[in-house]
């Protein structure tokens, strides 16, 4: 792990592939390019991923299949194919790790990347960033992916966002207080809709707002969440990034853009950890026999189970 004391200014990239699973059926199926196409369940189901063709008519991840289907009846529906996702981004992961060997991935479609000091290899992060991007798309057969670059991790991950879909923003050190300062607190990584109202009945709709308020009021209008918020209201995120290799348990998580209670969708993103899971343990030649489920809920409220099998597992049924 990189030391914030390191003579280096961090560069923090994430890189986040643009509709996933939408644009690799249009990778194998390039009749469909050009198309909306529309991953998800049946039709008491959620949509997954839609592709930008489908989201210009309204639809997005986590809406009900018969909503998406009314608002763009002429779409490709497809269930999808989650081993082949998890295939394509085996095989992201291992491209990024040929710029650096600090690569965290932070579900099937996103990863972090440590690129501080790179720069005496790869010049600085506006050549790095494109040579990074026509990788991931030789390696993938042509999917595009959106990167964002600051000193920090949940600001790379909001970067990422901005210049979707096949984009680039570079946050620089200098510019981080007055980019902070304007932004939409919904915009910061872990304010979902319930604390959204709680701070604008506070009157806080942007981040300038939010720093009017100590880490003690926050703490105990929020929980031990209220400091992290404080922290991240002046772009304080020491989290390095953590390769998975370096783990002694292996795991996946996903936030979801909205709550949900969909159990078809709820049980497919399952089997999509348990197999990125399994795929890592099979790929570092290890076994794991307690296997953990945590879910947290809109309230922040928080619930673990676990269970430790008879015998080490690597199979993604088993854990699943």
């Amino acid at each position: 792990m990189r030391s914030l004391s390191d003579p280096f200014p961090r560069i923090i990239l994430h890189l986040d592939m643009d509709a996933f699973f939408a644009s690799v059926e249009q990778v194998d199926h390039p009749e469909w390019r050009g198309k909306p196409v529309i991953i998800g369940g049946e039709t008491r189901g959620v949509v997954s991923t839609a592709s930008y063709e489908a989201r210009r008519f309204g639809v997005h991840s986590a809406m009900p299949m018969t909503t998406a289907r009314r608002l763009c009846p002429q779409a490709i529906f497809v269930r999808g194919n989650r081993r082949r996702y998890v295939e394509i981004s085996g095989r992201i992961m291992a491209a990024l790790q040929d710029f650096s060997p600090l690569v965290e991935p932070a579900s099937i479609d996103e990863a972090y990347l440590d690129a501080t000091g790179l720069e005496r290899l790869f010049g600085p992060v506006e050549q790095l960033i494109p040579a990074i991007k026509a990788r991931v798309r030789e390696v993938t057969g042509g999917l595009t992916c959106s990167v964002g670059a600051a000193p920090v991790k949940f600001l790379a991950k909001i970067c990422s966002d901005i210049n979707k879909p096949d984009g680039i923003y570079i946050l620089r050190p200098d510019d981080v207080d007055s980019f902070l300062g304007g932004l939409d607190v919904r915009r910061l990584p872990g304010v979902g809709r319930r604390m959204v109202a709680e701070l604008e009945a506070l009157g806080i709709r942007r981040v300038e707002q939010l720093r009017r308020y100590g880490p003690e009021l926050l703490e105990q209008r929020f929980g031990k969440w209220g400091r992290e918020l404080h922290a991240r209201a002046r772009g304080i995120d020491p989290r390095p990034v953590v390769p998975e290799h370096e783990a002694k348990s292996e795991s996946a998580e996903t936030t979801f853009a909205r709550d949900t209670r969909d159990r078809e969708f709820l049980k497919t993103m399952l089997l999509g950890h348990a197999e990125r899971v399994g795929a890592s343990l099979r790929r570092h030649g290890l076994r794991g026999r307690t296997v953990t489920l945590k879910v947290k809920f809109a309230d922040f409220r928080q619930i673990t189970r676990s269970r430790t099998l008879p015998e080490a597992t690597d199979s993604t049924e088993t854990i699943y």
